[in-house]
């Protein structure tokens, strides 16, 4: 996918790191996503630090759909009595399928913005590929 819309071989497919930032100056929340990209359709798994002090980790899946370079997905907590509004996520992909950007929104609660970098993984075996094939 690209930034215009337009369908690339690139799949939305591996491991992406992230961070969603709250509307105030809260510290922002780092997350990782794993993603799997079926044609049109998205879901996965996050996991990211839970709200508390105590180093614990909070668990979620992803349900959602990508169109070109616009991706949207649902962030459902696994644990409903900790946290049971799901989270609309909408981004955009950009060009070389390495970031998403955009904003989520919890109906009638909050709104921020994210940001989803994929894996450095991903780019040094397409690299260890490009370099077999010379």
């Amino acid at each position: 996918m690209s930034a215009n819309g337009e369908k690339t071989t690139e799949s939305l497919t591996g491991i992406w790191h992230g961070r969603y930032f709250y509307p105030r100056s809260l510290e922002p929340v780092s997350f990782v996503a794993t993603l799997i990209e079926t044609a049109t359709r998205l879901t996965g798994a996050v996991h990211e630090p839970a709200s508390s002090l105590d180093g614990s980790i909070v668990y979620a899946t992803i349900l959602g759909d990508c169109a070109g370079a616009i991706v949207a997905f649902v962030k459902t907590y696994d644990n409903l009595k900790r946290n049971p509004h799901p989270v609309e996520y909408n981004g955009v992909l950009n060009g070389d399928a390495t970031e998403i950007e955009g904003t989520w929104r919890i109906k009638g609660y909050w709104s921020g913005t994210f940001l989803m970098i994929r894996s450095p993984g991903k780019a040094v075996s397409v690299s260890r590929k490009a370099v077999e094939q010379v």
